[in-house]
């Protein structure tokens, strides 16, 4: 069978393992649409997670990575539109409005610390290391004069910083050390601004 789904459709591969359909349509729609790709048997997972390393979808690996992260963690994501994202900032922190980001850390970091392997879910032996909700809407209506991806790519670091206790609440010195931080992986990412 042969998937063709138009531009905006949003596509799930529940059975991706190892990831060719998925990853074959995602080079085909060229930063277009959404495909959510999982498998209802998790050892398989990993046969999706090496595919998208070799096709170099590794963002928030990559992003981790540079901030010391080597350990085994986990980052849940959801990418969702304007009313999904609007909904949860209402909810969880009382922002009636829709936004770009957002990020919901499992602890209380400060920039450069790291959870230990004390922290690490006994079931999974994964560091959990809390939640990015992302608003595609978003994404594709900013207007910095760059490609859809290169917003994802940069709301994602965005977001796994603020995991790992960065934060930008004033305009001086901590806006300053997070935005050197999203340059720089950027930059190792190769999607420095241009």
């Amino acid at each position: 069978t042969v998937a063709a789904p138009a531009q905006e459709d949003r596509v799930l591969d529940v059975c991706a393992a190892p990831g060719g359909k998925s990853f074959a349509m995602a080079m085909d729609r060229r930063d277009r649409g959404q495909i959510l790709s999982c498998d209802v048997h998790p050892h398989k997972l990993k046969l999706i997670e090496s595919g998208a390393a070799r096709l170099g979808i590794t963002i928030i690996r990559t992003a981790l990575a540079e901030q010391g992260v080597d350990f085994p963690c986990e980052v849940d994501v959801l990418v969702t539109g304007d009313a999904g994202i609007h909904t949860i900032n209402l909810e969880m922190r009382g922002v009636d409005r829709p936004t770009d980001v957002l990020s919901f850390p499992e602890f209380e970091l400060t920039p450069g610390e790291l959870p230990g392997a004390e922290d690490a879910d006994p079931g999974t032996g994964y560091v959990p290391l809390g939640d990015m909700v992302i608003s595609l809407e978003r994404v594709k209506a900013k207007e910095y004069g760059h490609a859809n991806r290169r917003e994802l790519a940069y709301l994602a670091v965005h977001s796994v910083l603020h995991l790992l206790g960065y934060d930008h609440l004033d305009e001086g010195p901590m806006k300053a050390q997070m935005r050197e931080r999203e340059e720089t992986i950027m930059s190792v990412l190769g999607l420095e601004r241009k």
